[in-house]
């Protein structure tokens, strides 16, 4: 893998979105790539041998609008039996193309691409055993197992040739081989090596039908390894289309905003041919949430026009995260995490209940505010006047002029003014807002305002590469103004709301740029705060809440996730910062939890593995006595805090 890739080449242009072209493949009847719309995907979740469950959900999906199915096939007898399935739904004029889900088992594969349209396989597991182990390799055994994965993997490719079979090359953070771990780590560079070295062997055999994907729990490291793959393979002469996917993306609103950041974050930039929301729920539930994401990029109205403007290079490197270097400014840029703001200036009787959305609890037998680790940061008022005293550790944002009459004394209180009024804010000393369109020219005159902090907005639709070009001229300038991402979105349906504004704000987020977010919406308020901070904790800029690293169930899993992940959510929800994996499988626990902290794995039917870390605790515990042994487990590693009501 080449160490000189130019950040400017991971999509086509970093000011204007257009769609990274790819080569159009074929997958049975379904064309996928160029210019063919991006197309929707799932997964089934019964047991592959249920034949009649496997065709009722398949239908299900169908009917919700999937145009890939996938099916696990763990040995060679799902996979003979995916042909039967094939029959089946062809024989009910459903003639959606499947997909065999392939993990260790090539002789599977084999099968597979003999019976139906295409077949993922996975680098990190398909010829090697997954052991944890540290090995150093030399040049020469490096080379060695390359051969060695050669021999294993070129039968497949003349199947797939023969048969006019396709495949997806499906690399997951969490299963990288123990040889690519001990030469590139557990990094996103080590994700695209692994699949590059199974593209050329496919290429080597004049092999052209694959897609190409780079999962991960973690977005961060999702983003950051499609782009480094697209530079990669532009580095050597290839366009083949890519699946977009968050793995373990989770359930319920969590799953939601976390697969947007994500992928939305790559659709803002062009990339992406198909993709899968991995929710733990229902899978036809995935293909709603699909729809929206994919229709946000559909229209490209009531853009701003970028197309006069040259980048010719990046103040961040895209391929890494590293967090703007700001000017602190009281609590806000800086060291410290991104802040939340709430809009309270359109609350026509301001009251203390109005702050029980936003985290902040009136008792009034006690006369104080509790508050939870979801509480607001700042309040933006506009010209109310609240007639209670508000809590301590919330600042407050007036309108210049209300400001000026009824709080310029106050510590607590800071003025918002417009970009054109800069010049009226003569003491330079004392801190201030100012509202700044992301289209606005002349920033130079930032410099003359140390303590302003900037909140950037934008009416028109293309934030994503308008807050870029933004940043790129403030370091063109020198300005380290704290920067305060701010997004007016009115939207009837709850959902779509929360997965644009997710993938808008996402795309700053996982660049670092950004030390704080600001909704305004028709939403519920409780609902506006909830997403502002599972967004932030989605790009993990701000931690509040445990995260669960669940995956979406498929025919391997061994419990029921969906009740498995409610019961460990209800006794372990409030322990912020843990990361907690809830796995199927063994294909999907240990590697998949990538960086959980604890991990609860089936093994058996009614067994239990308990992880810390990668390290196995405790082996084929009773599934009834699971959730109880892994809070003693984390209660062991001193890890838990008791619960407070």
């Amino acid at each position: 893998m080449s160490n000189n890739l130019n950040p400017l080449t991971y999509c086509e242009n970093l000011l204007i979105r257009k769609r990274f072209p790819t080569k159009e493949i074929s997958i049975g009847s379904l064309k996928l790539g160029g210019d063919q719309p991006i197309r929707v995907q799932s997964m089934t979740t019964i047991d592959t041998m249920d034949t009649e469950g496997s065709v009722n959900q398949s239908i299900r999906l169908i009917e919700a609008g999937c145009e890939l199915i996938r099916i696990t096939a763990p040995s060679k007898n799902e996979a003979e039996n995916l042909g039967v399935i094939k029959k089946i739904l062809n024989d009910k004029n459903y003639t959606t193309p499947l997909v065999a889900d392939i993990h260790f088992t090539p002789n599977a594969a084999e099968i597979a691409a003999r019976l139906i349209e295409k077949v993922r396989i996975n680098p990190g597991n398909y010829a090697d055993k997954k052991k944890f182990e540290e090995i150093e390799y030399t040049d020469a055994t490096y080379h060695a197992e390359l051969e060695r994965i050669e021999s294993k993997f070129t039968p497949l490719i003349k199947i797939c040739k023969e048969n006019g079979t396709a495949m997806r090359i499906g690399t997951n953070h969490g299963s990288l081989s123990d040889r690519i771990l001990s030469r590139f780590g557990d990094t996103p560079e080590g994700m695209v090596e692994s699949a590059m070295e199974f593209i050329r062997i496919c290429r080597k055999n004049d092999y052209h039908e694959f897609v190409i994907s780079m999962k991960a729990s973690n977005t961060l490291v999702m983003v950051q390894a499609y782009r480094l793959l697209v530079a990669q393979m532009k580095a050597e002469g290839m366009n083949y289309p890519l699946h977009l996917g968050v793995t373990e993306a989770g359930d319920g609103e969590d799953g939601r905003i976390k697969s947007a950041v994500g992928i939305g974050t790559l659709l803002e930039d062009g990339l992406g041919d198909t993709i899968r929301v991995s929710l733990t729920e229902e899978p036809e539930f995935e293909i709603p949430v699909a729809k929206k994401l994919i229709e946000k990029y559909l229209n490209h109205s009531n853009e701003f026009d970028l197309s006069g403007i040259q980048s010719e290079e990046l103040s961040y490197n895209p391929f890494e995260y590293s967090k703007r270097k700001s000017i602190e400014n009281e609590h806000v840029g800086g060291h410290h995490v991104p802040v939340v703001i709430a809009d309270l200036s359109k609350k026509t009787d301001l009251k203390p209940a109005n702050l029980f959305s936003f985290g902040y609890n009136y008792s009034v037998s006690l006369d104080k505010y509790n508050f939870t680790d979801q509480a607001v940061d700042l309040a933006y008022i506009g010209n109310q006047n609240p007639s209670f005293e508000l809590p301590g550790s919330l600042k407050i944002i007036a309108d210049f002029e209300n400001w000026k009459k009824n709080y310029s004394s106050s510590n607590n209180v800071y003025p918002i003014i417009d970009f054109d009024q800069l010049n009226s804010m003569n003491d330079s000393d004392k801190t201030f807002f100012v509202r700044t369109k992301a289209e606005e020219k002349n920033l130079e005159i930032l410099k003359k305002y140390s303590k302003a902090i900037i909140v950037l907005e934008t009416e028109y639709s293309n934030k994503t590469q308008l807050f870029r070009n933004f940043r790129i001229n403030l370091s063109k300038l020198d300005v380290n103004n704290p920067v305060i991402l701010h997004i007016d979105k009115n939207e009837s349906d709850s959902e779509t709301f929360q997965l644009a504004i997710s993938a808008e704000f996402g795309a700053s987020l996982i660049d670092g740029f950004g030390d704080g977010i600001w909704i305004t919406s028709n939403q519920a308020d409780s609902f506006i705060n909830s997403t502002a901070f599972g967004i932030l904790q989605a790009t993990r800029t701000r931690i509040s809440k445990t995260e669960y690293i669940s995956c979406p169930s498929c025919g391997r899993t061994l419990f029921d996730l969906q009740e498995t992940t409610q019961k460990i959510r209800e006794r372990t929800s409030h322990l912020k910062g843990i990361k907690i994996g809830i796995m199927g499988c063994i294909v999907n626990g240990p590697g998949e939890m990538a960086d959980a902290d604890y991990g609860y794995v089936g093994t058996g039917p009614g067994k239990i593995n308990l992880y810390k870390e990668k390290n196995v605790m405790q082996k084929n515990v009773s599934e009834n006595e699971a959730v109880d042994a892994l809070i003693n487990l984390i209660k062991e590693n001193g890890d838990w805090i008791e619960p407070t009501n």
